[in-house]
């Protein structure tokens, strides 16, 4: 299906281009939320990179798949925005980071490490973080990941060994504190 869809797709039918979306949307927006932490900026990031993908499908040759090669547009085009972001001043807090779009009410520790987890991601350079995200929250093998960031499959390694070490300090960091109190 998809294939017949980027064929009509890349002959101009926006009817089949909103259709592929609508089969990478969803993780496509959990990617560009956990790196941005602001549901009406992911909102304004995915807008512009779903028309660059729009634009240049044309020129997609076909060398990775489809969702590969959008969540690369997407990828790039939230570090142009923490970029610019960053230029201006502004950051990402770890309040920002703990809230969910649509939270659902968790019991108490599982709540706690939630929080803990997502304030943990938040504090990662966005890079190490992007490349935990793609891996161990979308499931993509190293190869893909490296071809949605760009970078050698040694260089995902060790940017998700480093990010893992990080993680599990600053989470056994996080419940150090909760048994504290």
């Amino acid at each position: 299906m998809e294939a017949h869809l980027l064929v009509r797709a890349r002959a101009g039918d926006l009817d089949a281009f909103v259709q592929l979306i609508g089969l990478h949307d969803e993780p496509l927006r959990a990617l560009a939320y956990r790196l941005l932490g602001d549901p009406q900026l992911m909102d304004d990031v995915l807008q512009e990179a779903y028309l660059k993908a729009f634009r240049s499908l044309r020129g997609f040759e076909g060398r990775s798949a489809f969702g590969s090669w959008l969540y690369r547009i997407v990828y790039n085009t939230c570090m142009d925005q923490l970029r610019r972001r960053s230029s201006s001043g502004q950051h990402l807090s770890l309040g920002e980071a703990g809230r969910l779009p649509d939270p659902a009410p968790d019991p108490g520790e599982v709540a706690a490490q939630r929080l803990d987890l997502a304030a943990a991601l938040a504090a990662l350079p966005p890079k190490m973080r992007a490349t935990v995200l793609l891996v161990d929250a979308e499931g993509m093998d190293y190869q893909t990941a490296a071809g949605v960031l760009g970078i050698p499959v040694g260089t995902v390694r060790s940017r998700l060994s480093q990010a893992r070490q990080l993680l599990r300090r600053a989470l056994s960091e996080g419940e150090q504190g909760r048994d504290e109190s």
